[in-house]
């Protein structure tokens, strides 16, 4: 481990190391380094990155204007200045910028030594290519060379992502011990995009900061950016509120009921390879993988001992177990984002031939997103090895759904679950439902024998036709 901090330090160093004697020309006396121009983008980074010492909220889901936001403002000065003045301008704001992990010394040295050099590249880049001269910078008042002027920016932007995805990859190899394969896998393909849409919003900076009309003039594409950000960061802010949400309820649910731990988080992904085969949209694929996560959320009404009975259960428990759809709908009554996530957790034991419950529904009467979760329920419960029976294999169980298709399921949902099983496959997880027995000799393993076979509902019940195993599992 000290190895590793040590190697990261070195890491750190060397970088920084390099971002020194990328701004060390532009210290020189007689480098001609345009200070008035530094200054300004200077002090206009740094005041675009303070905001970001405070989140919009406090807590886990808080969200910050982080560094990176003001990436138009670091290719604007790529573009304006020479590459060692370019690379200064990043260093105040990165150094003052917000750090939500320890060590907060060490990472902003990284991100003021990371942001001078890769700025600096693009400057570089750019100057090689004649960018100054296209933007008018070699001639006072001459008109800026578009579109030619956009080759170099663009050029400027590309290499820009390039240098920032290969160091950001490359302290995640050193710090974290992450294999390079993985520590480099998907950070340009991420980032090229926006990166390249900075470049174009520096561009419009710099030729607005060279017309006659001044750096005042620039402002005005810094602010519609600052603005974006903002409602950016919102949304991650509000979408991170949503999975803490979720997670608390199904965290509450596992711990409740040991035995199905993992089951939500199975629905929730077999709902998604449901929703993806019917062509659904991005939107309601997310609210739909809701649903299937919070399916059983009403558990949490039920009590505890009925859950985990080893015995068949007596008419008045199988009463109050088909009482956790309902309990489920009044616990997210009020949570909005979840939309038709709602009808799904209220309505996913429904049958198609009205035979189910909690108010008998029947055909299309019965909430699509309702009729997704309960054959993705019903798959999971089958294929899922637990302590006390092993999982069938997922062919015999994509039959079963197909038996009980047209009575139980919607046969359009279990069609669409066979493709995307042999499409994409389906990893059948071990829930990690054992209970450790005492220790010693002959003593107890922690199964259970009284679940040692299935126990079918009663014909023409509320769950007759598929297969169940135990209580907490309906």
């Amino acid at each position: 481990m000290r190895a590793t901090r040590g190697a990261a330090r070195a890491h750190i160093l060397a970088v920084a190391l390099g971002a020194a004697l990328c701004v060390l020309p532009a210290l020189r006396p007689g480098a001609g380094t345009p200070w008035t121009t530094l200054g300004l983008l200077t002090g206009l980074y740094l005041l675009c990155e303070l905001p970001g010492r405070r989140p919009f909220s406090r807590g886990p889901g808080a969200v910050p204007v982080g560094a990176g936001s003001f990436f138009p403002l670091l290719l604007a000065a790529a573009f304006l200045l020479p590459p060692p003045a370019a690379a200064l301008v990043a260093v105040p704001g990165s150094l003052v910028g917000r750090v939500d992990k320890a060590p907060a010394t060490a990472r902003r040295v990284w991100r003021a030594a990371e942001l001078a050099v890769t700025v600096w590249a693009a400057s570089w880049v750019h100057t090689l290519l004649g960018g100054p001269g296209a933007l008018g910078g070699e001639a006072p008042g001459r008109v800026p060379d578009l579109p030619y002027a956009l080759l170099p920016a663009c050029a400027a932007a590309l290499a820009f992502s390039l240098v920032l995805a290969a160091l950001d990859g490359s302290i995640l190899a050193v710090a974290e011990q992450l294999p390079p394969r993985r520590a480099w896998s998907g950070l340009l393909p991420r980032s090229l995009g926006p990166h390249l849409v900075h470049g174009l919003a520096g561009l419009m900076m710099a030729v607005l900061w060279s017309s006659s009309y001044g750096p005042l003039a620039a402002l005005f594409v810094l602010l519609p950016m600052y603005i974006s950000c903002w409602v950016f960061a919102q949304y991650h802010r509000e979408h991170a509120a949503h999975r803490a949400t979720i997670r608390a309820l199904v965290q509450a649910v596992d711990i409740k009921d040991t035995y199905t731990r993992g089951h939500s988080e199975r629905v929730g992904r077999a709902s998604v390879l449901i929703a993806r085969e019917l062509g659904m949209d991005r939107d309601r694929i997310e609210v739909l993988r809701f649903a299937g996560i919070l399916h059983d959320v009403g558990k949490l009404g039920v009590p505890t001992r009925v859950l985990r009975k080893d015995g068949p259960l007596t008419p008045e428990e199988r009463r109050v177990i088909e009482l956790h759809p309902e309990y489920g709908h009044e616990i997210v009554r009020g949570i909005g984002f979840l939309g038709e996530a709602r009808a799904a957790i209220l309505h996913h034991h429904e049958r198609l031939d009205g035979s189910g419950y909690p108010y008998g529904l029947a055909g299309r009467e019965i909430p699509e997103f309702a009729r997704v979760v309960a054959v993705a329920d019903a798959f999971d419960a089958m294929t899922s090895t637990r302590s006390y029976r092993p999982g069938r294999p997922v062919p015999a169980a994509v039959e079963e759904l197909k038996r009980c298709a047209g009575t139980q399921f919607d046969p359009q949902m279990v069609r669409a679950l066979a493709r995307g099983v042999e499409r994409y496959g389906w990893s059948a997880s071990v829930t990690s439902d054992e209970v450790p027995g005492p220790r010693g000799g002959g003593g107890d393993t922690g199964a259970r024998p009284a679940r040692g076979t299935a126990r079918p509902r009663p014909a023409g019940g509320p769950g007759s036709g598929a297969p169940s195993f135990r209580a907490s599992e309906r």
